[in-house]
């Protein structure tokens, strides 16, 4: 799957798509405003909530100012606690070294924690491509890969499944993958959760590997931690005798202590908790407790580049929480599928670009434009991430990106054109002069092809035929005046009763 989902179309051709899809739009609908409501609600009760915002940004920046610091104390840390360290540097070397500790160990399944991460590098499909099968274990993740389908929220995966598909994807596909649905199975949400539980508990009783990526990683502790609300995690963190941990680097923060913030801002971001039932923590291998052996594995891929970025490095605070896709109103009328990412919505339309790099992928390069920039992601972000002020940032870069590279989509290159030509306009008096003339004609025959009168009678370009329909059908246009600025003062001398009058 990788960063993006592959031969997804771009953005905005994938989210026509989607706005045809009027079940997905009610589903869609449904869940976001439940979760908007659930996470007002115990925000509402912080009185300080803007400063623990500030707070968890400022440590956060600490950390990624200080982060080759923090990594290595939190590998000596790791490593005076049993348990192994690998560096990754993509996603082809962090699914190569997951697979060498299943290989090496003769299993052919590992039971899965929720991640982003280990979506993000594909890691099911390495292993699957090594004979190992990835059971996910969270239940939205479990609807997801039971239905063959692609992650649409970063929190609900399946978001864009009600209850009722979910039972058809349960009584078709769970007998394949292992414990089939009972037979009378219902759409009722606790029956649907009870036939996912019954069908994961042998899963969890015979794994002997556990996969799991990390919400945070104390540097001084050497101490990984995971909050979920289902319980699994829990199941997949202490069953299995060997653990692999995959964390992007960015999760690193500097001390036990800082994780005060984060554990009141994520939950009430994040599930509308006041605290998540389940918080687990574990520093390397504990002698009788727990796996025996456990493995870190340290993700860069693409991490470093977004750090180098000054204005764009903020996304990397991301404490996935996805309270920015609950309150975005391109992502609740589109869904996740169409930001071609298991990154969607706003914190998706710069992480991408950011991590990725712009200029190489078209899909890439429409995510900085998939927003509305109503700022609604920014003051709902609990580590205050920019995110309007990033996007502006890299649709420059885009545009920056593709100059003189030639007429093909993406490159902005009628505007380049357009823009030289304006260079050329303006650099003599004479040409603007004819310029203005061509104006004035232009204006005149536009506004009446398509004349529309604004407040205080003035004329305006309507919806014009040709190449200026998709501009003019939407906006109102002040038509340009009949005579220009440089003629009437040649006439009039600039004399004041004729600016009255006029």
């Amino acid at each position: 799957m990788g960063a993006t989902f592959v031969g997804m179309p771009a953005f905005p051709e994938a989210a026509r798509t989607a706005l045809a899809d009027t079940q997905l739009r009610r589903n869609l609908a449904h869940a976001t405003a439940t979760i908007r409501a659930k996470r007002a609600a115990v925000v509402g009760e912080v009185e300080e909530w803007e400063q623990l915002r500030v707070a968890g940004a400022a440590i956060k920046d600490r950390a990624l100012l200080g982060l080759d610091r923090h990594l290595e104390r939190l590998e000596e840390s790791l490593v005076a606690r049993g348990a192994t360290v690998h560096w990754a540097r993509d996603a082809a070397e962090a699914g190569a070294i997951v697979a060498s500790v299943a290989r090496g160990h003769g299993v052919d399944e590992v039971v899965k924690v929720k991640s982003m991460a280990t979506q993000e590098v594909g890691l099911n499909e390495a292993l699957q491509a090594e004979g190992i099968a990835a059971w996910e274990t969270d239940l939205a993740e479990l609807i997801v890969q039971l239905g063959d389908d692609l992650p649409s929220h970063i929190l609900v995966p399946a978001i864009h499944r009600n209850r009722a598909e979910i039972r058809e994807i349960f009584r078709r596909s769970m007998a394949a993958a292992g414990r089939p649905a009972p037979d009378d199975l219902t759409d009722e949400p606790a029956v649907l959760a009870a036939a996912a539980r019954e069908h994961l508990r042998e899963k969890f009783l015979r794994a002997k590997v556990g996969v799991s990526g990390a919400n945070f990683a104390v540097a001084e502790t050497g101490t990984l931690v995971v909050v979920e609300s289902e319980g699994n995690g829990r199941m997949c963190l202490t069953l299995p005798e060997v653990l692999v941990s995959v964390v992007g680097i960015e999760k690193v923060i500097p001390s036990w202590a800082d994780l005060d913030v984060f554990l009141q801002l994520l939950p009430r971001s994040s599930t509308g908790e006041r605290m998540n039932p389940y918080t687990s923590t574990w520093s390397g291998v504990t002698p009788g407790d727990g796996p025996q052996e456990v493995h870190v594995v340290l993700l860069d891929n693409g991490r470093t580049r977004a750090l180098a970025d000054e204005v764009g490095r903020q996304a990397l605070r991301c404490i996935r929480c996805s309270a920015c896709l609950n309150v975005c109103p391109v992502y609740e009328r589109v869904g996740g599928h169409a930001y071609g990412s298991v990154y969607p919505g706003p914190i998706g339309a710069i992480l991408n670009p950011l991590l990725r790099g712009v200029g190489e992928s078209e899909l890439v390069d429409s995510l900085p434009y998939a927003s509305s920039l109503c700022g609604a992601c920014f003051e709902v972000c609990p580590v205050r991430i920019d995110i309007p002020s990033v996007l502006v940032d890299l649709r420059s870069q885009v545009v920056d990106a593709h100059r003189g590279s030639g007429p093909r989509p993406g490159s902005h290159w009628a505007e380049a054109v357009a823009m030289r030509a304006a260079g050329w306009t303006f650099g003599r008096a004479g040409r603007l002069a004819l310029a203005e003339r061509a104006g004035g004609l232009v204006g005149w025959a536009a506004a009446r092809l398509g004349r529309r009168t604004l407040p205080g009678g003035r004329a305006a370009i309507g919806r014009v035929p040709g190449p200026g329909a998709a501009w003019t059908g939407a906006r109102d246009l002040p038509a340009p005046p009949a005579e220009s600025f440089r003629a009437w003062w040649r006439r009039t001398g600039g004399r004041d009763d004729e600016v009255a009058g006029s």
